[in-house]
């Protein structure tokens, strides 16, 4: 079943791990998303267990450079 914009950016608000779908012409698949503030454990083990994929984090330079990462691609795509 599919939610409206609307009541997932409400489910998010309320800390809530969601599902975001791509159109089938492109990947055909689903990210789980969830706002940083409630990045809980909890919340990363279940996506790491049930995504069963990477864990991404969008970082500004800085930020990133605080943490000593590098990028692991030259250019984004």
């Amino acid at each position: 079943m599919f939610s409206k914009i609307e009541e997932a950016i409400e489910d998010l608000k309320k800390g809530k791990i969601v599902i975001v779908c791509d159109d089938e012409d492109r990947e055909n698949e689903g990210d789980f998303v969830v706002i940083g503030e409630y990045a809980t454990p909890e919340n990363i083990n279940f996506m790491a267990t049930y995504g069963r994929g990477l864990i991404c984090v969008p970082l500004s330079e800085e930020i990133a450079n605080q943490f000593e990462l590098n990028s692991m691609v030259t250019e984004n795509t």
